[in-house]
């Protein structure tokens, strides 16, 4: 089905015109939508015997990647429990390793000491530049994990379970046209250090980017949590993607996957409650920032706007130091790597005979960001 198509399926929307004052009423869901038959809960695939037979009946293998950046709080109870419950009780899973992007804590130490195999990210394919970033980490991971299924899982979580890992698999294993599938969950929200609200979390979702999909892909503003960290896909996806390396990766990838195959394609699991450490305001600011310039950038390679100008790069804000109100300013360079299926090195190492159904050259969506200081990408600079 096109998307086109797909569009033509959205329900009928309340209408507003000019203020809304009042919420809108919810609406009961079509049970022939998306959104009902793409929707699941992880508990529906509690049975992980029945998983791990789909995948050897398919012949898959499946790896684990938590990126990392100073995670030694988390970090080692993630790998205990996804090695205790989904290698050795339940083999599910075939390796689980650590991408970091150069912690100065003990958290590559605490992965090793685990069984994680651990690489630094600076460190794969060395003859690339480096840059810094969760993007790079993941797409620089698909050069060392083995899988034919990638889970990538925040390492930041403090409620972790290893339903984070099955609950996206499932759809993966047992659906054939499923290649992609998202979290969502509650995300509490710390309003001070002893008072946690159970719901509040993801504002920069419901503020910014489901706003954005709506007016421009209003079939993505399904996805219940779009930013999620954790999803999982076949390696065949998310080799053909482009990768922002900052924050903007989980915005391209959506509409990058939506454009190229449809929403049919993608998944989405609720996975009960997700505990991390919440930002403050001028935090989730910058990070709004990132998105929009993504997902600005990204509408228009898809055709479906133009922008007569060059976006500035420099975020400004305020904050209250002394009594005194202070400028602060960030410099955030749109940077991003092409599909990791037109790296030669990674050809060589996946199909040394040759890439089958599958264009060989892909180029960079940003292709002016190979031109770009790496050392000002996410640069802080306070006035």
């Amino acid at each position: 089905m096109s998307n086109k198509q797909q569009r033509d399926e959205l329900p009928e929307m309340e209408r507003t015109h000019g203020t809304l004052e009042e919420e809108p009423a919810a609406e009961a869901v079509d049970p022939k939508s998306w959104l009902r038959r793409n929707t699941y809960h992880h508990s529906d695939f509690h049975d992980i015997g029945k998983l791990v037979d789909a995948k050897r009946k398919k012949g898959l293998s499946i790896s684990l990647c938590f990126p990392t950046l100073n995670e030694e709080k988390t970090i080692a109870k993630e790998i205990i429990i996804m090695r205790s419950e989904l290698m050795h009780r339940y083999p599910l899973l075939d390796e689980i390793v650590v991408i970091d992007s150069g912690s100065t804590d003990k958290t590559r130490e605490i992965a090793r000491s685990y069984g994680a195999e651990v690489f630094l990210a600076d460190e794969i394919l060395p003859n690339l530049e480096a840059y810094k970033g969760k993007g790079e980490n993941l797409w620089k991971a698909l050069y060392v994990l083995k899988g034919d299924i990638i889970v990538y899982i925040d390492a930041d979580i403090k409620n972790i379970h290893h339903r984070f890992v099955y609950g996206l698999l499932g759809p993966l294993l047992l659906r054939d046209d499923v290649k992609y599938s998202k979290a969502f969950y509650d995300r509490p929200i710390s309003l001070s250090s002893s008072q946690v609200k159970p719901t509040g979390g993801g504002r920069v979702t419901e503020l910014v980017i489901r706003p954005l999909f709506s007016l421009f892909t209003p079939n993505l503003s399904q996805i219940i949590q779009p930013l999620s960290g954790e999803y999982a896909g076949y390696r065949e996806i998310f080799e053909q993607v482009s990768f922002p390396i900052g924050y903007g990766i989980e915005t391209s990838m959506l509409l990058d996957i939506y454009e190229r195959w449809g929403m049919d394609v993608i998944a989405q699991v609720d996975l009960d409650k997700r505990v991390h450490r919440n930002q403050n305001t001028l935090a989730l600011g910058r990070m709004a920032f990132g998105i929009m310039q993504t997902f600005l950038q990204r509408i228009e390679k898809l055709g479906l706007i133009k922008i007569n100008m060059d976006l500035y790069e420099r975020m400004l804000q305020h904050q209250l130091v002394d009594e005194e109100y202070r400028k602060r300013s960030t410099i955030m360079q749109p940077m991003e790597r092409p599909p990791i299926l037109g790296i030669d090195e990674y050809i060589q190492k996946f199909y040394p005979q040759g890439v089958p159904g599958h264009e060989k050259s892909f180029k960079s969506i940003s292709g002016k960001s190979r031109d770009r200081d790496p050392a000002k990408h996410q640069t802080l600079e306070e006035e």
